[in-house]
């Protein structure tokens, strides 16, 4: 049998073992995805396989470079890489995806032990970092908002050379709003 040979009867046996298996994605005829673990659970992850030409002699390229991943650390993708790739060596030569799906599946909590979550930066930016970087979160809020001439003026007439508001420049509005709601209940 020839390399394609096999491809075409390993890629028959996996679309009907995991026809509809939200886990397995098939993106192309030599590239799937298999994830490993339900969506909502943290020690999940996406694995992405894809044959070379001359698979299944050679070792298929497994990346866990997905998106779905990106809250992994590298040291944990590596780890899961290198256990992977022990299983690939074992059975070169031999139609390998579904022995490598299901023993990722069997071994996901020994793969994962040391998963920290990685939260994204967005996440840690201080509230400090945020006043320090004000002159640019307002030009971009400004792009977003499409504010008219008029607008711009006034911002521009309130704000001071570094694009900041002064200290108490909403003060009179706070005076009007309390006295328009009376401010505490007087008996």
């Amino acid at each position: 049998m020839t390399a394609n040979e096999d491809q075409e009867m390993e890629l028959e046996a996996l679309r009907s073992i995991y026809e509809g298996d939200d886990c397995f994605k098939e993106l192309s005829p030599v590239s799937f995805q298999f994830r490993i673990g339900d969506l909502d659970d943290s020690k999940s992850f996406l694995l992405e396989v894809s044959w070379p030409e001359s698979y299944p002699e050679t070792a298929p390229h497994i990346s866990l470079d997905a998106f779905f991943n990106n809250r992994i650390s590298l040291e944990t993708k590596q780890y899961i890489l290198s256990k992977l790739s022990e299983q690939v060596e074992a059975n070169l030569g031999t139609a390998m995806m579904y022995t490598l799906f299901e023993w990722a599946k069997e071994n996901q909590e020994a793969l994962m032990e040391n998963h920290q979550p990685v939260t994204s930066a967005v996440t840690l930016i201080s509230n400090s970092d945020v006043m320090n970087n004000s002159t640019s979160v307002s030009k971009k809020k400004e792009k977003k908002e499409q504010l008219t001439k008029a607008q711009k003026r006034k911002l521009i007439g309130r704000t001071d050379n570094k694009g900041e508001l002064p200290r108490g420049w909403n003060w009179v509005d706070v005076v009007k709003h309390l006295s328009k709601t009376g401010g505490k209940d007087e008996d």
